[in-house]
């Protein structure tokens, strides 16, 4: 069975807790995580809201374009498993962070860089910040998952999917990310929605 990070909730919020965005020099979550968490089966986790699962989120950005990466998820079962994500618009590219994260450094880092590698193909150099943090109680998504956001800064215009996991993605300036957000028939998912006010700012 596939394994993947958890920490217990009360273990994350015991000392702060907040709904949406933190910022990052509010308080260091990602030390918490660290040394906190837990290994548990995948598909345990996803229905166990006792347990966070921490997932980086990456938002591809080019300051000089200032355009940010804007992919849409797969609809087609196949190529994405995940029912509840399935089609929705996102700027944080993502995932579970696994045993294999732990070899080099910080796992969270790590997972972030992985992810980024399997799913799109950035030319160019980059390099990566953490932004803040988010939480997201009011789906059954949010629930179970806590964000870090990160910010890697590219210097190339030219980002393209990887993965079939993306039915379509490229750089788009934000008020794209911002009018998809407030189209009542565009699905957008809700940490690309808290995301939108902290990328607004840069």
């Amino acid at each position: 069975m596939r394994q993947i990070m958890v920490v217990k909730r009360e273990m994350l919020f015991a000392e702060k807790s907040f709904d949406g965005f933190l910022p990052a020099n509010s308080f260091d979550f990602e030390s918490v995580i660290l040394s906190n968490f837990e290994w548990m089966n995948k598909d345990k986790a996803e229905s166990n809201p006792g347990y966070k699962q921490p997932v980086g989120y990456s938002i591809i950005y080019n300051p000089i374009l200032k355009q940010i990466f804007l992919y849409q998820r797969s609809k087609i079962d196949q190529n994405y498993a995940e029912k509840r994500l399935q089609g929705k618009w996102s700027c944080g590219v993502g995932g579970h962070i696994e045993k294999v994260d732990t070899k080099n450094g910080n796992p969270i880092h790590e997972s972030s860089l992985r992810e980024i590698q399997e799913e799109i193909k950035i030319f160019g150099k980059r390099r990566m910040q953490v932004l803040g943090y988010i939480n997201d109680d009011s789906d059954d998504v949010g629930k179970v998952h806590f964000g870090i956001l990160y910010l890697v800064v590219i210097d190339n215009g030219k980002v393209e999917p990887l993965d079939p996991e993306i039915s379509e993605g490229k750089l788009v300036p934000l008020s794209v990310l911002e009018n998809k957000c407030n189209a009542p028939d565009v699905a957008v998912e809700n940490w690309s929605k808290i995301a939108l006010s902290p990328l607004k700012k840069i």
